[in-house]
């Protein structure tokens, strides 16, 4: 859920400070220190101090408290809202969303906790090998950092901090420095249920993020995919692992045989849920020829029905602000480098009001080529192309650096599965919109351009922060010496060797012989 950080402005009298502005009206609502080097260098060994501790509680002691989590985030949910919306100019929906979706995510991952850690014991490959046991064991890595974009403030960190915390490990989360109030309501949350110290939060730009790299075991990265490079690479010379959710260019193939009905109120959805500002926004719409205009007109009437601006506590409106001045700009420059090359605002187009605001936005007679359609926009926009039949559907939607996820819309659920399976992305919703991010059991992770590795997908979300151990016990009385240990001697290299081949060749072979 990503685009490139922006720059904001400071305050010069306050160097080590930011100031956190509505993008809604440009009121600063908040400030928050820098951390250092120095700073994430010391939060980091108090870490791994608390650390061994929490791992040791288990899976059911760690449940007890993450579910008093749970509870703080339902208590608190008009509060984290509140601090949602006043950082990122959210519609309220929008906002509210976000502490039930963690809270969601805490319940699944506390109550199967103990099933997804439990030791393996896998069978052995062989007969021969049937005198060990064989166990896995996943121990978690000692402090995870988790570093967060700005598009959802506290549910961004929920996604990450969630499981690792559930794996055992500490986590060091970095929020945006666009929006890190609401990761300080996250951090406050854990502290006042009075949970063990293995949460602490990093503040800063850049180099405070550079730190956590720095210094962390694991690092889980969400946002751009030009930082996302420049993390692994930094991950690389530590020999560090990583997980980057990066960008995305997300389509949408509208099949003749689709509920048209449907189909348009979903990517409609899809598009402009908090205003565009989703990994897995729909950019950009292919539309069969035979049903184009016809969906053209419905996702026309409504985009132009969504009512914009920031709620109160009542819910009036729809779409919010742009998170920043920079992106509200690159939406406007995708549309008006297509209307320069031709093609046709429906609804929509422009910047409007105080602040952040942009114009949920439907374009028409839009090439391939657009950076409306080639670059990931972010925002309130649905490109649309009319194509001959899915074949061309299909290779356009696999036209891209991107690969996150996609949707299709028909009425055959079957040939919907089959269009899926060559889609070269992460994840593909069958006549709906953002399914998979409410399925904790699926794993979510982009192909090419749009990351390395996946969160969530059932026991995986959580392995993701073990290191994974193997153990082989005897389970017979062991001699003194084994058969190919020194000094080698013909008959006990003839007798072990004997065995291997009888245990694993096929025929005549087990016996030495040629067929």
């Amino acid at each position: 859920m990503t685009t490139s950080a922006p720059q904001i402005d400071r305050t010069a009298d306050e160097p080590n400070v930011i100031e956190v502005p509505n993008p809604a009206d440009g009121t600063i609502v908040g400030k928050v220190q820098i951390d250092t080097a120095e700073t994430v260098t010391t939060k980091v060994a108090d870490l791994r101090r608390h650390q061994p501790a929490w791992a040791a509680l288990g899976p059911s002691g760690r449940k007890d408290w993450l579910l008093k989590f749970q509870d703080w985030i339902f208590d608190n949910a008009d509060r984290i809202t509140a601090t949602v919306q006043s950082e990122s100019g959210k519609a309220r929906v929008d906002a509210s969303v976000e502490p039930l979706f963690v809270a969601d995510l805490i319940g699944y991952y506390a109550r199967n906790a103990e099933k997804f850690l439990a030791e393996q014991h896998p069978t052995p490959h062989n007969p021969l090998a049937k005198v060990k046991k064989l166990t896995t064991v996943y121990r978690p890595y000692p402090v995870v950092g988790v570093i967060t974009p700005w598009n959802f403030p506290f549910a961004m960190p929920g996604l990450d901090v969630i499981p690792a915390l559930t794996a055992g490990a500490a986590v060091l989360l970095k929020p945006s420095e666009v929006t890190p109030l609401s990761a300080v309501e996250f951090a406050r949350g854990w502290t006042e249920i009075g949970a063990p110290p293995v949460l602490a939060l990093a503040t800063g730009r850049g180099g405070t993020g550079a730190a956590v790299v720095e210094n962390v075991d694991y690092v889980q990265f969400t946002g751009s995919t030009r930082t996302g490079r420049s993390i692994a690479k930094a991950c690389a010379e530590r020999l560090l692992p990583y997980s980057l959710e990066l960008g995305g260019k997300d389509p949408a193939i509208v099949l003749a045989d689709a509920d048209i009905d449907r189909a348009a109120a979903g990517i409609a959805y899809g598009g402009m849920f908090n205003s565009g500002q989703v990994c897995i926004s729909i950019e950009r719409v292919y539309v069969e020829a035979p049903v184009y205009q016809e969906f053209v007109d419905k996702l026309t009437r409504n985009v132009a029905e969504l009512r914009q601006g920031q709620d109160g506590k009542d819910i009036e409106h729809d779409v919010g602000a742009m998170a920043t001045q920079t992106q509200r700009d690159i939406v406007a420059r995708h549309v008006d480098e297509a209307v320069a090359a031709g093609a046709q605002v429906v609804v929509g187009g422009k910047p409007t009001g105080v602040g952040t605001f942009f114009e949920p936005t439907v374009l028409v007679d839009v090439t391939q080529d657009m950076s409306c359609v080639q670059e990931e926009t972010f925002g309130p926009t649905l490109p649309v192309i009319k194509v001959a039949d899915a074949d061309e559907a299909i290779r356009l939607a696999n036209d891209s650096q991107y690969g996150l996820s996609a949707t299709v819309w028909t009425g055959d659920r079957n040939r919907g599965e089959q269009i899926a399976r060559r889609l070269d992305v992460g994840a593909v919703n069958i006549n709906d919109a953002f399914a998979n991010l409410f399925s904790y059991a699926l794993p979510m992770g982009g192909w090419k351009d749009s990351g390395v590795g996946a969160r969530w997908g059932g026991a995986a979300g959580l392995l993701k922060y073990c290191r994974v151990q193997a153990i082989t016990t005897p389970r017979l009385p062991t001699q003194t010496k084994e058969l190919l240990w020194f000094p080698y001697s013909p008959a006990k290299v003839g007798v072990a060797f004997g065995v291997m081949r009888a245990a694993g060749a096929r025929g005549l072979r087990k016996l030495g012989l040629s067929r």
